[in-house]
């Protein structure tokens, strides 16, 4: 593989050192062109992905005007001709002229960079201040319509990618204001479908009003016939956030630790309540954006919780004069927090603004979280008592851990191979060349060392079972022989030591029976990534390998198909009789030469690439179906047993 890839590198190189590159390939892309000639640039990407985020850029706008104070409600309808529809009870979009000399509306609609995020006093605070939003929608939708109304009548433009339809018309009489925007994504972008996926925009909208507390969000589908609605409205704002974050979990405390604050003009809503878990899991917003990266605000408060927390123990007496301060690992251990504020000139760092760089911010976080924090401890001693006990059993946890973790730390290459795991490693030696298959036990690995390319496929077979981390502690996890192996195996450290710098492989491939155990063990895998090497999840190292389920052979022809409705199509093209089908049941089953040719070979393979697209889902899900709680897990089956399909019993 990586000989192809260097020959492709070299074949590239020397066709561009011969072309020729002079003024005349220069292109000035006019209006919204290039945003039709990249989208990419613009929405992240044309996959479901970016389909689901012109929704959003809607949305944001009308956010605003909720920030703002203008807008209680907000619609978001699922039309049965594939088109969404947004609505709102704000200003409108203003409809007067523009020094342009066109209406306003149409600048807004048209034109990039153009909105009212800019400067003046239209949205002191705001979540969109990139100006991109609404024209995008309209040069990536097949049309659009938006109807406004303001200053006593309603206005309306249309337009199909990007170009104006109908100029704006006003027309009628009304008292209300707001703005109405219809748009159907073009599928000449969207080549992989425009059907939005409702539970993908229910998560989204519901986190909005969750920020957004006293907002109503009303998300509808009335596709195929049928209506679908569900309404979020929360009074207490992201209190109910961490009520929604930690159910199903065992918690130290069931009150919420909440407190806000303004100063100089920045607004801070900060809720947290400990869970008796191991894991941290903190999401961080600013002015709405989900700012995954952290920033300042995120540096502030953890700065004030540690230093806070530490105080009362000295002065409380729970820690010893002999002890050391507790780190932010441990009073962060098994905290659930989000952190919310409303910042008037945020500064991101990147244009994805996944991270907040205003230096003032962190420092407002820090006095507004030390005060209110140092007054819920003393006004809450049993509390704090449990809180400082919970940080002091995990303070000497993470010591055994660190002894434990010396155990995983590789030295040098020869080690591998005297890991219980009986790593076949590859002779490529540049992981951007290599992946690694996690297989489940020496059957399917010894089929899978003799069917690979060991010039860039290396195998690691595991043996045993694999832990459930979400019930453990670090140091119990760093003592499991399956872990310990993969932990070495990939040379990243784990935890707060973990590296992406040091990953040996580019692709990680679980490999595991088309079964219930096989899918246990997946998620088993899944759990401990997200938990302990969330990079590898996020910046897309992750993968899930998909063996066919089915041998079809007719005459000297060999088919293989994945699922039964491939099973069925290819049947009826092909004629049933004459036909010997094998269902595998697991990888066992099949000869090195077969598992090569369906699962491993890169030409021929399907695999499903690992993306963390909700971190907050991913977070309750993995409590609900991990867990100790069993209520909530039986109603999760309950509620998805319908979707089930090819469960061996």
């Amino acid at each position: 593989m990586s000989e192809e890839i260097h020959e492709i590198q070299a074949h590239h190189a020397g066709e561009n050192g011969k072309s020729d590159y002079g003024a005349k390939d220069i292109r000035v892309l006019e209006g919204l062109e290039a945003v039709r000639l990249r989208p990419g640039m613009y929405i992240g990407s044309t996959s479901a992905r970016g389909l689901h985020h012109l929704v959003y850029e809607v949305v944001d706008n009308s956010i605003d005007e909720a920030l703002a104070g203008f807008c209680t409600h907000i619609e978001v309808t699922l039309n049965d001709d594939g088109s969404c529809t947004i609505t709102d009870n704000g200003r409108g979009i203003p409809t007067g002229l523009h020094e342009t000399g066109k209406p306003a509306m149409e600048v807004v609609l048209t034109v990039l960079h153009a909105g009212g995020k800019f400067g003046g006093d239209g949205y002191p605070i705001s979540g969109g201040l990139h100006g991109v939003g609404i024209s995008v929608v309209t040069a990536l939708s097949e049309w659009t319509t938006v109807t406004v109304k303001r200053e006593g009548h309603f206005h309306e433009m249309k337009l199909a990618r990007g170009v104006v339809t109908q100029h704006m018309k006003t027309f009628g009489e009304t008292t209300e204001t707001g703005t109405q925007v219809t748009f159907k994504p073009d599928g000449e972008i969207f080549k992989e479908g425009t059907d939005f996926d409702y539970d993908t925009l229910k998560v989204r909208m519901r986190e909005l009003a969750f920020l957004n507390k006293g907002l109503t969000i009303t998300l509808t589908d009335v596709r195929d016939g049928a209506t679908h609605q569900d309404v979020f409205c929360y009074a207490g704002g992201i209190v109910e956030f961490i009520k929604f974050l930690n159910e199903g979990k065992d918690l130290v405390d069931p009150g919420v630790i909440s407190f806000e604050g303004e100063k100089d003009r920045v607004i801070v809503d900060i809720a947290m309540q400990y869970q008796a878990g191991y894991s941290e899991s903190m999401y961080t917003f600013v002015n709405n954006i989900n700012t995954v990266e952290g920033g300042m605000h995120l540096a502030g408060f953890r700065n004030a919780l540690t230093r806070t927390i530490n105080d009362y123990a000295r002065s409380n007496n729970l820690l010893k004069p002999n002890e050391e301060n507790l780190s932010g690992d441990d009073v962060r251990e098994g905290l659930t927090c989000v952190i919310s504020v409303k910042v008037p000139n945020p500064q991101f760092e990147g244009q994805t603004k996944t991270k907040l760089g205003n230096q003032d911010v962190k420092g407002i976080v820090d006095t507004i979280v030390s005060d209110g924090l140092r007054t819920y401890l003393e006004e809450h001693p049993a509390e704090a008592k449990e809180i400082i006990s919970k940080s002091i059993t995990a303070n000497r946890a993470r010591e055994a851990a660190r002894r434990a973790r010396e155990l995983t730390r590789r030295k040098n290459a020869l080690e591998v191979s005297s890991l219980p795991g009986k790593l076949a490693d590859c002779s490529e030696k540049d992981p951007k060349f290599t992946e690694i298959y996690i297989v489940e036990g020496d059957s399917a690995g010894g089929s899978a060392k003799s069917g690979r390319d060991r010039r860039y496929q290396a195998i690691l077979p595991l043996r045993g079972k694999i832990l459930n981390v979400e019930k453990a502690r670090l140091d119990k996890v760093l003592n499991s022989d399956a872990i310990r192996t993969m932990i070495t195996a990939f040379g990243t450290g784990v935890a707060e030591d973990f590296d992406i710098k040091k990953l040996r492989y580019y692709k990680i491939i679980i490999m595991t029976d088309a079964d219930v155990d096989g899918a246990h063990i997946r998620t088993l895998l899944l759990t401990f990534f997200y938990r302990y090497m969330k990079p590898l999840i996020t910046e897309g190292h992750v993968y899930i390998a998909q063996p066919p389920l089915y041998q079809v052979r007719k005459g000297r022809q060999k088919y293989y198909t994945y699922d039964d409705v491939e099973q069925d199509k290819l049947l009826n093209e092909i004629g049933r009789d004459g036909c010997a089908i094998q269902r595998y049941k697991g990888l066992g089953e099949m000869n090195p030469e077969q598992l090569w040719d369906t699962t491993m070979n890169p030409e021929q393979r399907v695999m499903l690439k690992v993306e963390l697209t909700d971190a907050v889902e991913a977070d309750r899900l993995f409590t609900i179906l991990m867990g100790d709680k069993v209520e909530p897990r039986r109603k999760f089956i309950e509620d998805n047993a319908k979707n089930v399909s090819n469960l061996d019993l």
